[in-house]
């Protein structure tokens, strides 16, 4: 047998193309190694951000009352903005505590990219992120908390108001702002928004929390605005109701019911299976889009959807038009774009390695969901107890355990379908991140 002297070459992060593609159906694999490797920072992250969860709700529970109620309320706002803050951040930390484990990231490393700071990251996430985050409808859970954590804290309150037949504030520290106090912060979020828009385009991103400043004006913005919003549509609706369009779209909806063979059929199912669609699909392919953001992988421009396509032909045109043609355009469309053009990208980013990858990714992430479920339902039924007042002590620990882990598990599993994704792509010779 012969041989060659000298030192071996050190080996190369992650497959090479001499050992073969990294196979789609390898992820769940991938992702566990990611997360035994990473465990600890991720779990930390998880822990430091449920308290930093709960410590905001609390504080938003108890600073709704007393003296100067619409102050006390506008501060009740501002803490749920911090609350969905603190979300984007433990995500972000999350994320960026598996970069260096990435195949991808090491390869980047070795051809010389520079490491980025956590906080540059954050800072770069945090303007996508709001949008994603709004777009999707995310912010939902997190006001029923607030309001739930508002019920449970003070439920001897409501119960004695309701005893005497009094009117009770509980539950109410997200509605009771007044309409006009709604409009005026929300006009001052909405320039506090365009400035740091403004000032961090000029930076180029690379700026003194611009984009975490302006991540949480748009949230306000928002916040405020949807209840000033509620007030005035609630004022309106009898006088929409009664429009000849309305009315008119109304029985043409009635009529085309009773009349179009197999309509009621086929809208009824699509009805049916949508949300089942949109938890299983377009949620994880959402989350992933903000692991993109993380990773440096994202684009939200209609030209990057379809390069290399002949429709890229007809973005040109519409770019080269008249800039109030352009900005009535994105007016219109601007919910499907928040919405679907995001996630519509990351979607041909992982089909470069293959629809297999997606699929598993959305099968993986739907069963870690149900899967932590029936653990914890097992473990409560071997764990059994004759008194059910005792779950409410021993309920919280091990629901925070079974959260702790689908949490780690399914930010492992995102890092592991983006690294996956850009390593096959890389091997092929086609960079994963040319938007």
């Amino acid at each position: 047998m012969s041989g060659s002297t000298g030192v071996a070459a050190p080996p190369r992060p992650g497959p090479t193309p001499t050992q073969g593609m990294p196979s789609p159906y390898s992820l769940p694999l991938h992702a566990l190694r990611l997360a035994g490797k990473c465990a600890l920072p991720l779990i930390l992250w998880y822990a430091a951000g449920q308290l930093t969860r709960f410590v905001l709700l609390y504080a938003a529970t108890e600073v709704a009352y007393g003296d100067f109620r619409q102050i006390r309320l506008v501060l009740v706002m501002t803490l749920l903005t911090l609350i969905i803050l603190s979300a984007m951040t433990v995500t972000a930390g999350m994320l960026y505590s598996l970069r260096n484990a990435l195949w991808e990231m090491r390869a980047k490393t070795e051809e010389g990219m520079q490491d980025e700071r956590f906080f540059r990251v954050l800072d770069r996430v945090a303007p996508a992120f709001a949008v994603l985050y709004l777009a999707w409808g995310f912010q939902t859970e997190d006001a029923r908390d607030v309001y739930q954590m508002d019920i449970n804290h003070h439920i001897y309150d409501l119960t004695g108001a309701a005893f005497f037949g009094e009117q009770s504030q509980v539950g109410h520290g997200l509605t009771d702002l007044d309409w006009r106090v709604s409009l005026g912060a929300m006009a001052v979020m909405f320039g506090l928004k365009m400035l740091f828009a403004k000032l961090l385009e000029k930076t180029g991103g690379n700026g003194k929390f611009y984009g975490f400043c302006a991540a949480f004006s748009e949230f306000a913005f928002v916040f405020y605005g949807l209840n000033a919003t509620l007030y005035i549509g609630t004022a309106r609706t009898d006088w929409v109701e009664h429009r000849n369009v309305v009315a008119g779209t109304e029985e043409l909806w009635a009529e085309a019911q009773k009349n179009v063979p197999l309509w009621e059929t086929v809208t009824g199912f699509v009805g049916d299976a949508w949300p089942y669609f949109l938890d299983a699909v377009a949620v994880p392919l959402a989350w992933l889009t903000v692991a993109m953001l993380v990773f440096g992988s994202y684009s939200d421009e209609t030209r990057a959807l379809v390069k290399g396509t002949r429709l890229e032909r007809g973005v040109d045109r519409l770019e080269g038009t008249h800039d109030l043609t352009q900005k009535s355009f994105d007016q219109l469309t601007g919910g499907i774009r928040d919405r679907w053009l995001p996630l519509a990208n990351s979607l041909r980013m992982v089909v470069k390695a293959g629809l297999p990858l997606f699929g598993m990714m959305c099968l993986c992430y739907v069963g870690l969901l149900v899967g932590g479920e029936y653990a914890e339902r097992g473990l409560r039924w071997l764990i059994g107890t004759e008194r059910e007042w005792v779950w409410s002590f021993q309920g919280p620990p091990l629901s925070f355990v079974r959260e702790t882990i689908v949490a780690v598990l399914t930010m492992a599993l995102l890092a592991a379908t983006y690294d996956l994704a850009a390593t096959r792509a890389r091997l092929r010779g086609e960079p994963f991140d040319d938007v």
